[in-house]
């Protein structure tokens, strides 16, 4: 608990930033709440996701009541000096439980699972919601008549009851924080993991790291105390702005993973659209439109929409498609040095354009062809990257074109 009755004079900058911009870690991890949020609703039989879900909601109110107008109001409502003491060291007590209940089911497995797990979590649960209830009674038992909003901490922390609640949620808090850490470095060095969950897990561990600064801080200002010093600024100012700075970085720990797999795939998925932009470009001139533009269309449906309309005016050009020349440009294009999947690509290309200038009505000659579209179908991503590189096309249909071919043109 921090206070604003505790120091005169001008503020220091840290105390300043946490008195002002408490928010700041609220905000980001309500955004990673709400990142989160459709995936769980939408999985809610996962109970590692709604372990995640209950993790950030339970951070976000830690930062909300902590906040020194919230203690205020919650002292207001209630009537009792003090009361949002132990409001929130019971929920950053939660949340220390809850931290390490989703690292060992994330790293162990699902509870139901694994009887080691189970037991892990059991335990956690009865040790970490005894040591709630242990602060309630504690704080009954205390005399904490005069309200602190900033300095609660080092101003009780030689009165009984109330000095062994604030020794008892730091060390809880300590030793969540250090298994924690412990759990998530370990698992970091097994690896076996995609980059951003490695990432991920690299912020949740500096997040921790800053938490266990953090409780060096309130534990050597509480001590201070004790010993008739003052040290009073390392919980007044450090210990705070070391508080947002690990929310910050364990809410981006939790988003990271999820945001960038998310990215990820949207990046994919429009490289993947204009990647056809070639080849839906030159079926529009075979069929004389194109894709209906649809104001709504999320970029899933784009992609589908325009690989559909590329197989379906795709598939009757295939009766004019040239297998033979579709092996010759394979075989010139392996002959320039390129590697087999590009080749591939190459050779659709020129199958492709050899169709549509033979279909009826532009002028071509070449018939129709026996021809399995399977390979052709399959390739159009290949091949519409291939149509972005006309001369190597040009080079390519040059050396496949073979003289009996030429000489049935001429004919």
């Amino acid at each position: 608990m921090e206070s604003a009755d505790a120091a005169t004079g001008p503020a220091s900058f840290l105390s300043a930033f946490y008195t002002s911009f408490w928010w700041i870690p609220a905000a980001v991890l309500a955004a990673a709440l709400a990142i989160k949020l459709p995936t769980i609703i939408r999985l809610w039989r996962d109970p590692l996701l709604r372990a995640v879900g209950g993790l950030l909601l339970l951070a976000c109110a830690v930062f909300v009541f902590v906040a020194p107008s919230t203690i205020v109001w919650v002292n207001r409502v209630t009537g009792v000096p003090n009361i949002s003491a132990p409001w929130v060291y019971s929920l950053l007590t939660a949340f220390c439980g809850s931290c390490l209940v989703l690292i060992i089911a994330w790293r162990d497995g699902l509870p139901e699972r694994s009887a080691r797990t189970r037991r892990a979590v059991r335990r956690v649960v009865v040790a970490y919601g005894g040591v709630i209830v242990a602060l309630w009674v504690l704080f009954v038992l205390a005399d904490v008549p005069v309200e602190r909003t900033r300095d609660l901490d080092t101003y009780y922390a030689n009165t009984p009851f109330m000095r062994e609640e604030i020794v008892l949620y730091l060390v809880a808090h300590t030793t969540a924080v250090l298994i924690t850490s412990r759990l998530i470095w370990t698992w970091i060095r097994t690896g076996g993991f995609d980059a951003w969950l490695r990432w991920g897990l690299r912020f949740l561990g500096v997040g921790y790291a800053l938490n266990l600064a953090f409780d060096a801080a309130k534990l050597t200002a509480v001590a201070a105390r004790w010993t008739g010093n003052d040290l009073d600024r390392l919980s007044l100012d450090v210990a705070p702005a070391l508080a947002c700075l690990s929310a910050v970085s364990i809410a981006v720990g939790f988003i990271l993973p999820h945001a960038g797999q998310y990215l990820n795939e949207r990046w994919r998925i429009r490289l993947a659209h204009r990647e056809l932009r070639p080849l839906y470009r030159l079926m529009r001139t075979v069929h004389g439109s194109g894709v209906p533009f649809v104001l709504r269309a999320g970029p899933e449906l784009r992609l589908t929409r325009r690989e559909t309309f590329i197989r379906d005016v795709l598939l009757p050009l295939a009766r004019h498609a040239d297998e033979r020349l579709g092996e010759r440009s394979h075989a010139a294009a392996l002959g320039l040095g390129l590697t087999p999947e590009r080749a591939k690509g190459l050779a659709a290309a020129v199958v492709i354009l050899d169709a549509v200038e033979s279909r009826p009505g532009a002028g071509g000659t070449h018939g129709t062809h026996d021809h399995d579209t399977t390979n052709l179908l399959r390739e159009i991503g290949p091949a519409s990257r291939a149509l972005r590189h006309p001369d190597t096309l040009r080079e390519i249909r040059a050396r496949a074109v073979a003289p009996r071919d030429t000489a049935a043109v001429t004919e």
